[in-house]
């Protein structure tokens, strides 16, 4: 075991020239002694080290101090409404629904795995049905072999799918008679040049559809392998996640006017004035654009923020200088669903090799950079009696250790993973504060003034992780009470499958939106 980590340290001195780094954060890694050798000669008790975390990660969260994060939150804010092509993009949706919007559409939904279509049947808000019903829907997994698919293959493989869909009797009952509008949600970069179109960017995550269509118009790219098979559909609108969030809970709720994505990576968007952003933010809109529209629906980019403002650790430090893309994310490496449980690990790791956690011998798995999943920190941190002996198995059969971990390390397990993920909850109520605020000033509004604000949230995290919304409400709550507001005036509320609704929502919001 020591020799693994002698080369593991060796290799990140060599190539990442980070010695004191290193040093500062496994300072026993460079022993020549097994961990087994020195069970009673650690650094510190377990105690010790959890009262070290406890101060490092609970002092930056009383109130006052999450509010001064917030006001710095703003003032970068500000700044990249002025100047930045990265983040705070404004869309070309510049309409709201009002609620009252009908219609039948197809709502596409293109994700990291999954592509789905779905039939999606908007009732208003005089219906004493759902107002949003989806009629029937159809998932298809994109593997590896689909992600392969060079260029128009992908595209053309998109098509195939949306004529499986549209050959289904009740869709092709409605298709027969008139086109069928669609709505895409796009959960990868588009540069959107009107609310139909755009043009493709690169699309990461092992995905070789942008071979030889970079920077096509990506409306196009799904329409041509569709007019080729005559079907009957036309695409309407194209969205990001953040923007289809936003728009799906508006048509429940008007009060909406910010989302919310919290689950493998984080972004948000708000609903602001046209007056708050730079008019080079705009690019080369037609005037009809600028004629009609008076607030503009703004992708935020949140994850990019935080900067010298959210306060760190040595484990965040460490996570933050070995990842590949250094500062490019900072909100987004302290609060989403794929650093949560790479953070209790780097923990974790600090105290079996210095406070004796797990009787001092690693769990082999756990030495491999994101192998303790944030799904069994989650198990690991609810509240019930069977979770730790749940979660003993759950660890025991992904990280297996001689004997089998003890109470007192899953107790200590759960006090950590708890720690990390309450200061992920505050830091997020305080960038959320922040958008809420940014947006009150935007309109000329006082936090007392600003009146009831429903915040769209879509997300594994922000829906699934134990107490994980509740929480957050709690610090939002202080946070606006100390800015002024009447108590809950900020209110964060689930957004069922956005994504979908939301695709949906922004073709019935076409209205009044030139071409």
């Amino acid at each position: 075991m020591f020799d693994f980590w002698q080369s593991f340290l060796n290799a990140l001195e060599r190539i990442l020239m980070l010695p004191s780094l290193i040093q500062s954060v496994f300072p026993s890694l460079t022993t020549r002694k097994r961990v087994r050798d020195v069970a009673h000669t650690y650094d510190r008790t377990m105690d010790d080290f959890l009262r070290e975390v406890q101060k490092l990660f609970e002092a930056p969260l009383n109130p006052m101090s999450l509010l001064a994060m917030s006001g710095k939150l703003q003032e970068q804010f500000e700044q990249k409404l002025q100047a930045s092509n990265i983040c705070m993009l404004p869309s070309y949706n510049h309409t709201l629904p009002t609620g009252q919007e009908q219609g039948t559409y197809l709502a596409l939904d293109v994700g990291g795995s999954t592509f789905r279509i779905a039939l999606v049947e908007l009732k208003g808000k005089d219906t004493d049905e759902k107002r949003m019903q989806i009629a029937n829907m159809w998932s298809y997994r994109i593997d590896n072999s689909v992600r392969a698919l060079p260029g128009h293959a992908f595209f053309d493989w998109m098509a195939q799918k949306i004529e499986e869909a549209v050959a289904d009797p009740q869709v092709k009952k409605i298709n027969e008679t008139s086109t069928l509008p669609m709505g895409l949600a796009w959960s990868f970069p588009v540069q959107q040049t009107s609310i139909r179109t755009g043009i493709l960017l690169e699309m990461g995550k092992g995905f070789h559809a942008t071979e030889g269509t970079l920077g096509e118009d990506l409306s196009e790219l799904i329409m041509q392998p569709c007019r080729r098979r005559n079907l009957n559909v036309r695409m309407d609108s194209i969205v990001n996640d953040s923007s289809a969030t936003l728009l799906s809970r508006a048509y429940e709720d008007n009060s909406t006017r910010l989302a919310l994505i919290l689950g493998t990576g984080t972004n948000a968007s708000v609903h602001l004035p046209v007056s708050a952003l730079a008019h080079s933010k705009f690019g080369k809109r037609p005037q009809s654009w600028h004629d009609k529209a008076d607030h503009v629906v703004v992708n935020t980019e949140l994850s990019m923020f935080g900067k010298n403002v959210l306060p760190t650790t040595r484990w965040d430090d460490y996570l933050n200088a070995t990842h590949a893309r250094p500062d490019f994310q900072p909100f987004e490496h302290l609060i989403s669903g794929r650093y949560l449980g790479e953070i209790v690990r780097l923990i974790l790791l600090d105290a079996v090799r210095t406070a004796g956690l797990f009787g001092g011998e690693l769990p082999e798995n756990l030495s491999e950079p994101y192998s303790l999943d944030t799904g069994t920190i989650a198990i690991i941190e609810l509240d019930e009696s069977a979770s730790l002996a749940q979660a003993c198995m759950v660890f025991q059969t992904n990280h297996p250790l001689a004997r089998p971990p003890t109470y007192s390390d899953l107790l200590f397990v759960r006090q950590i993973s708890q720690l990390v993920s309450h200061r992920a909850a505050a830091y997020l109520a305080a960038g959320v504060h922040a958008l809420w605020s940014l947006r009150a000033s935007s309109e000329g509004l006082s936090p007392a003034s600003a009146g009831r604000v429903t915040i769209g949230c879509n997300g594994s995290v922000i829906e699934k992780y134990p107490y994980f919304k509740d929480l957050c409400q709690s610090y939002l709550d202080e946070l606006t009470d100390l800015s002024g507001a009447e108590p809950h005036t900020v209110v964060l509320e689930t957004a069922v499958e956005a994504a979908i609704f939301g695709a949906a929502v922004a073709v019935c919001c076409l209205e009044d939106q030139p071409e």
